[in-house]
């Protein structure tokens, strides 16, 4: 059974970052959470619940473009209470532009998240928390 949950919480990820990448209609991630008890934290902010994503999910696809996320790993830990801890790292470049700048920033760094997974009656995965515990900028990176 941990197998079949690491495939559904792999295939979530990989699910995840595509719908970033290519800005996805918002109610495509809403999809993929479970909207008990969410909780999402961020650099920039603590979200509670599916309206507190919804709000960043529009500003940041206003922000980022050009997005490519790489899902390095995906580990998971112990299952507590129905909700398996799950480390997740993500390579991640975006372009930002700031005006009046004359040129756009690209952003390169990956990021080290822990997820917490639920998984509904048909064993599909589902995002309930959502932390950025660190951010590893590459070389010659723009800053967030």
């Amino acid at each position: 059974k941990m197998l079949d949950k690491t495939k559904a919480t792999e295939a979530l990820a990989k699910r995840w970052y595509a719908a970033l990448d290519t800005h996805e209609p918002t109610q495509t991630l809403v999809d993929m959470l479970d909207p008990t008890d969410l909780k999402m934290v961020f650099p920039e902010a603590t979200l509670s619940g599916v309206e507190g994503f919804i709000g960043w999910y529009e500003g940041v696809i206003r922000i980022f473009f050009d997005e490519v996320h790489k899902v390095e790993s995906v580990t998971l830990g112990a299952e507590k209470d129905g909700r398996i801890q799950t480390k997740v790292a993500v390579h991640w470049e975006a372009s930002r532009w700031n005006p009046p700048a004359a040129k756009s920033d690209r952003i390169l760094l990956t990021a080290f998240q822990t997820w917490e997974v639920t998984f509904n009656e048909t064993g599909e995965a589902k995002v309930a928390k959502y932390t950025v515990d660190k951010l590893e900028y590459l070389p010659n990176s723009a800053k967030l």
